[in-house]
């Protein structure tokens, strides 16, 4: 294109008009170009690079030397006081037990809790014979190697045998035993089996069409549309226990939350509509990780779950959640993960400066390693008396280059969205209960997103509000190690009889204590 100079206007007026034209032009371009150089750097960074957001320590440190090598010597002094006189770098690693080392690739023990085959290696009789003198040899010990194994699952039939009684004098009176309850009544499954199709597809995120051909490797033909009516009569019988962990886990004082999206059937259209998945974290008294399943993302559906909590809430910046905190009754805490990331993404336009916000927070979580092992007063006073000088220098830090930058710029948006949520990102500091992110509720959702892979969508509304059911099952057993498996077939033998009264002894922790 060529620049027609005959074109251009000879009264004053209009060229002054003119150039304020195209500064604003070049400026408007000039935002879209930061955009795009960001979202480039996302999308390069989602495809080819590593997903952390981990920065190297000596960029940060020569940006921004002075916060870190004050919170550095301070470390420095406090490990040099804990080592023994003439002790080094050196000697101390050389004390570190083996264990504490980065687990390798290489051979690792045997678990001892596994059973264990014997298999003998004999001579024959001929080589029995000594080769010198012709004497028989006899056993004088023995040289043992292990390996580790694997046998595939394996189907078995249980045939619950009711024995008929009959009275031999009369001969008019006769009894048959009791048949126990089932998880479906007169149905095919025993629990067993049951278990082994949900942990297959919502632990492990099998589509029932895989777990079909897998049950035909071993000889039993069963349909998916089978199991997916076996996951229904399922999450039917746990409805009542996922309902106790609900509100057990409304009784947290901190409460964690975030959220997915999941793609679901839509009865008569040929495409899937965007339903949501929601994970709420409950505190260390109410250690439950419970789901909910909503139609979209309105903020009808936190509403709803969490009516009647009361205590502090720890969410993105998601506009849905305003309403919650307005009442007062329930506390909004900030993420600092989700501010961190802001200045992260910024750091391809304005690289200084983003770096020195990433070292106020940088810090700020080398106070929380500090604290990890103490006790929320213990944490809190830790808190007060280290973190929270470095944000006040960090807010003022953050109202002096709020003036500084384009509000709409990477940076900018940045800035202001700590600025907006400064309250929220400060309130765990008066509360050592509160963590400082809440990476523990996106944590929960890495599993929802493996799955959403795998089997690609929901059949149904009704079908996400099952997967809540289950992945809160799914998630509460991670949380407390318990072995999903033996769990949910336990459970789902139980419950038809079990009193539900009585439904906290099946929460996974207690069920793990008994």
């Amino acid at each position: 294109m060529q620049l027609n100079l005959q074109a251009l206007p000879n009264d004053l007026s209009l060229s002054h008009q003119l150039i304020v034209d195209l500064v604003g032009s070049l400026l408007d371009y000039q935002k879209r170009i930061e955009q795009l150089k960001q979202e480039l750097e996302r999308l390069r960074r989602y495809q080819f690079g590593r997903r952390s957001e981990r920065l190297l320590g000596d960029a940060v440190l020569f940006e921004f030397a002075g916060l870190l090598q004050a919170v550095l010597e301070k470390a420095d002094e406090a490990e040099a006081k804990e080592k023994p006189e003439g002790e080094t770098e050196e000697t101390a690693a050389l004390k570190k037990p083996r264990g504490e080392s980065k687990k390798g690739h290489g051979r690792g023990s045997l678990p001892e809790h596994l059973p264990k085959q014997r298999i003998e290696h004999t001579l024959s009789p001929q080589e029995c014979q000594c080769s010198q003198c012709g004497h028989p040899l006899e056993p004088i010990g023995e040289e043992v190697s292990r390996q580790l194994d694997y046998q595939p699952a394996s189907f078995y039939i249980t045939e619950h045998v009711r024995i008929k009684y009959a009275c031999q004098g009369c001969e008019s009176t006769v009894v048959t035993s009791e048949r126990p309850s089932a998880p479906i009544e007169k149905g095919l499954p025993g629990p067993g089996l049951l278990a082994q199709v949900l942990v297959s597809k919502y632990a492990d995120h099998l589509p029932l069409n895989r777990l079909e051909g897998i049950f035909a490797r071993h000889g039993v033909e069963i349909s998916r549309q089978t199991m997916c009516d076996w996951v229904k009569y399922s999450t039917h019988l746990l409805s009542p226990l996922y309902e106790a962990m609900k509100g057990d886990t409304l009784d947290s004082g901190v409460l964690g939350t975030d959220d997915t999206p999941v793609p679901v059937q839509e009865a008569g259209r040929g495409q899937t509509k965007e339903g949501r998945i929601w994970v709420y974290v409950g505190d260390a008294d109410h250690a439950q990780t419970v789901y909910d399943y909503t139609e979209n993302r309105s903020r009808e559906g936190p509403q709803k779950f969490l009516e009647g909590f009361q205590g502090v809430l720890q969410a993105d910046a998601y506009a849905g959640y305003d309403g919650i905190f307005v009442s007062g009754k329930v506390q909004e805490a900030g993420c600092w993960a989700h501010a961190r990331r802001k200045f992260f993404d910024a750091k391809s336009t304005e690289e200084v400066l983003a770096l020195q916000a990433l070292a106020y927070i940088r810090t700020v979580y080398q106070v929380e390693q500090e604290g990890k092992a103490l006790d929320p007063p213990a944490r809190q006073k830790l808190r007060q008396e280290k973190s929270r000088p470095i944000l006040e220098g960090f807010h003022r830090w953050l109202l002096q280059r709020s003036a500084e930058v384009l509000p709409k710029s990477p940076m900018g948006q940045a800035i202001g969205y700590a600025l907006g949520q400064w309250t929220a990102l400060n309130r765990y500091l008066d509360n050592g209960a509160i963590p400082i992110d809440n990476n523990a509720s996106e944590r929960a959702l890495r599993g929802v997103v493996i799955g959403r892979k795998n089997y690609l969508f929901y059949g149904s509304d009704q079908g996400g509000h099952r997967a809540a059911i289950i992945y809160t099952m799914v998630a509460t057993c991670k949380r407390h190690g318990v072995d999903l498996f033996a769990y949910l077939r336990d459970i789902l033998e139980r419950l038809p009889s079990h009193s539900i009264q009585n439904l906290q002894e099946l929460f996974p922790q207690n069920w793990k204590a008994a």
